[in-house]
């Protein structure tokens, strides 16, 4: 998609939600995981989309797909260098590369349940952002990122306490 196409786009969207902006709530596209063998899962969500996670040897699974830990790393980085290209597109930059890493460390013994003080999840997350234009300054593709990094989607999710709630249904 062009740069114009996007800034096209974007500012269609934002002068509608500016005029309606009960239009800019929405309800996020379900993923329902299914167990299908051992530790691996199928997640189907909308159009027909589908995404196999595992588990390594080490911990029961086959290591057949992805971990469900390695797909949020996954989403991260990838949502990070999507608005990375759609904040470049709105302000007229071309980039010429563009690389976003996600990294985390854990402790195991967490989702194992042996010490309640380990956290289940990642300890710390790290996001590195290796970005080029052509005629742009250091200090301009470091605002972009600081933009990105404020309001990624995924990241915010991470950064912030997000209500989370869990409904039990037996069979």
């Amino acid at each position: 998609m062009s740069i114009e196409r996007i800034q096209q786009s974007l500012g269609k969207l934002s002068k509608h939600f500016e005029g309606q902006p009960q239009d800019a709530l929405s309800k996020d596209a379900p993923a329902t995981a299914v167990l299908e063998s051992g530790l691996r899962c199928r997640v189907d969500g909308p159009g027909g989309v589908a995404v196999v996670t595992d588990m390594p040897v080490s911990i029961g699974g086959t290591n057949s797909a992805p971990s469900p830990g390695w797909l949020m790393r996954a989403a991260l980085a990838n949502c990070d260098a999507t608005l990375v290209a759609l904040r470049a597109a709105q302000l007229g930059i071309v980039l010429q590369h563009l690389e976003v890493t996600a990294e985390s460390e854990s402790d195991h013994r967490g989702i194992l349940g042996l010490d309640e003080a380990v956290p289940a999840g990642p300890l710390d997350v790290r996001v590195t952002v290796r970005v080029a234009a052509e005629g742009v300054s250091e200090e301009q593709l470091r605002e972009l990122v600081q933009w990105v990094e404020q309001d990624s989607p995924v990241g915010d999710a991470l950064r912030r306490a997000v209500p989370l709630r869990v409904d039990v249904v037996t069979s």
